[in-house]
């Protein structure tokens, strides 16, 4: 059975993240995410959007290309740590919480030494985007 809902249907602000969404860290470095459960996880989830497969705060999130300098020292980003949207009536996928394009403003861009270095981008959703909508199998 499938389930479509619009990205503003669920009583939750915000728009779910899905894996072909553009993450940055505010240094210009490329955001990837690979799942928590292995590297082919996301392919096999059933739960997408506009296609793709939603990100989750389990998922592992990379930096990479970060030009950051701290005191002309090289100090790049290289991963990001999430406060997803918590709470009993959080959007999960197996258990994890669906990103939400509002949560960046609460995650945080690390160094090699964890370091918090500003928030991530998320550009290519929110007001104005095309999206299909959720869809469950």
């Amino acid at each position: 059975m499938s389930r479509s809902y619009g990205s503003g249907g669920l009583g939750h602000p915000g728009s779910p993240v899905h894996t072909g969404a553009e993450l940055r860290c505010p240094h210009g470095g490329r955001v990837a995410a690979a799942s928590a459960a292995g590297a082919g996880a996301h392919a096999r989830s059933a739960v997408r959007m506009d296609g793709l497969p939603l990100m989750t705060a389990a998922d592992v999130h990379t930096v990479s290309g970060c030009g950051h300098t701290d005191g002309g020292r090289p100090s790049p980003c290289t991963s990001v740590r999430w406060s997803a949207n918590g709470g009993r009536d959080a959007v999960t996928v197996d258990g994890a919480p669906v990103l939400l394009d509002t949560a960046a403003s609460r995650a945080q861009c690390l160094s090699n030494a964890l370091l918090p270095q500003g928030a991530p981008l998320v550009a290519g959703s929110g007001p104005g985007t095309a999206q299909q909508g959720v869809v469950c199998r």
